[in-house]
């Protein structure tokens, strides 16, 4: 979205989930005693989306993400940039480990809006991984994941928290209920086709359904299915932050950012006169021609200067070109035909009344190629050309209307106008996620 209040555009980048809008907790509370004698008890697990688990330091518990406040408003987070393996060309341990939700900050609640619903209205009581949980009722979980890692290293820990729960309730067949935001979504959805399964090194993608038989409902909110263009934004300008930013270099170190590009098939450039371009974004050649992100001179010498934090500019060359091939697999790994393979039809809720960015606009000044983000930017406007309309589309802010329903089957899809970082505050969203819920199957 191109207006954000100046506390929410320094929390809300990325595709991170918040809410805070009030709800008429007596209607909830009908609907909840309407449905609650016919539910199962399936436990639920709520699982975030980028930047929406905290970090820790593994020995010291040190909060690396998002820490104290004055950190949260002042800090760079270079702390977040992962180091690069020049040999594997996989980003090094650093000691940093999800240490749960991040729930709110600065008076803004993220993820808290559905888990007081769950509690207070649909009487889920709050599930420790490891603690046994067989005959107390209806049980959430909350899936807290290291953010950065590739998805696929995500999938694997979402299993093994499916299977400890499993543990927990005494039942090696129990299915869980997902309740999934922004990235998360395309966790379960990979998870679900298969399981955890690496396809991402070849052009093949047989679904297994391995991840569907641990799945019975699956809810997605705000979902990039065919990807997002505010993704590319974040390459070429950082995460602001405050009154700093994490530097396009520290974003191009964390392998799932790439993996919320926009699908190979959607269109994401165009020129001034509104002409759609040719270019493959997962080319790391296309990346090096307009001197985007890690091949932009500036931060070339930004990198060199400090070479305890960054790779050389030729392994780093390296790393984003095998990071973007796998991002171009996982996209095509979520759209490929599932043949007979039976996978769960989720519920999909989202914006679509907020500008979002869908096309990035690029333009010839002094012989140089340069990308224009907002329409403001562009300095010579063709007379007559949309601008607004070519390079925004309905959605949610961040996430486009078309592209949360990039999908091939879904059960039901609603809508409110609502912005991404307050869609877990919609009372209409919370309506029909319990109602979703507790409905007998």
């Amino acid at each position: 979205m191109r207006a954000h209040t100046a506390t929410a555009a320094i929390l809300l980048f990325a595709l991170t989930l918040g809410g805070c809008a009030t709800q008429p907790a007596a209607d909830l509370t009908r609907l909840s005693q309407a449905h609650a004698a016919g539910r199962d008890q399936v436990p639920v697990i709520i699982i975030p989306g980028l930047m929406g688990s905290r970090l820790a330091d593994r020995e010291t518990g040190v909060e690396a993400w998002p820490g104290s406040t004055r950190k949260l408003l002042t800090s760079g987070y270079l702390n977040l940039a992962l180091r690069i393996d020049p040999e594997t060309l996989e980003p090094k341990d650093d000691g940093l480990v999800a240490s749960g939700l991040f729930d709110s900050a600065v008076r803004l609640d993220f993820y808290g809006k559905v888990v007081e619903a769950l509690q207070e209205v649909g009487g889920y009581e709050r599930g420790q991984p490891g603690q046994p949980a067989a005959g107390h009722g209806a049980v959430f979980y909350t899936f807290a994941y290291d953010w950065r890692q590739d998805n696929v290293v995500t999938v694997h820990a979402l299993d093994a928290l499916i299977e400890q729960i499993r543990r927990d309730h005494g039942d090696p067949d129990l299915r869980v209920d997902v309740i999934a935001h922004s990235m998360g979504g395309l966790v379960v959805q990979y998870f679900e086709r298969y399981g955890t399964d690496d396809v991402l090194d070849g052009n093949s993608f047989p679904v297994t359904g391995a991840g569907a038989r641990k799945l019975r409902r699956v809810v997605l909110l705000g979902t990039p299915n065919q990807g997002s263009v505010g993704a590319i934004h974040h390459f070429l300008n950082g995460y602001r932050v405050a009154l700093s930013r994490l530097p396009v270099e520290g974003v191009a170190t964390m392998p799932s950012t790439y993996q919320l590009f926009p699908h190979p098939l959607v269109p994401w450039i165009i020129t001034t006169r509104g002409e759609p371009l040719q270019r493959d974004l997962f080319d790391v050649a296309v990346w090096r021609r307009f001197g985007w992100s890690v091949f932009d001179r500036r931060v070339q010498r930004r990198m060199l200067e400090h070479p305890d934090i960054w790779p050389s500019p030729e392994v780093f060359a390296r790393y984003f070109e095998k990071h973007l091939e796998r991002a171009q697999r996982f996209a095509w790994s979520l759209m490929v035909p599932v043949g007979d393979v039976e996978l769960t039809k989720p519920l999909q809720f989202g914006g679509d009344c907020e500008p979002t960015p869908a096309r990035l606009v690029v333009e010839e000044v002094h012989g140089e190629t340069e990308a224009r983000l907002t329409p403001e930017q562009i300095l010579k406007p063709v007379p007559g050309i949309d601008y607004d309309k070519l390079m925004y589309e309905p959605g949610d802010g961040k996430v486009t209307k078309s592209s949360l329903l990039g999908m091939q089957e879904i059960d039901k899809a609603f809508f409110a106008c609502e912005e991404h970082d307050k869609l877990t505050g919609n009372v209409h969203f919370l309506d029909n996620l319990l109602r979703y819920l507790m409905s007998p199957d």
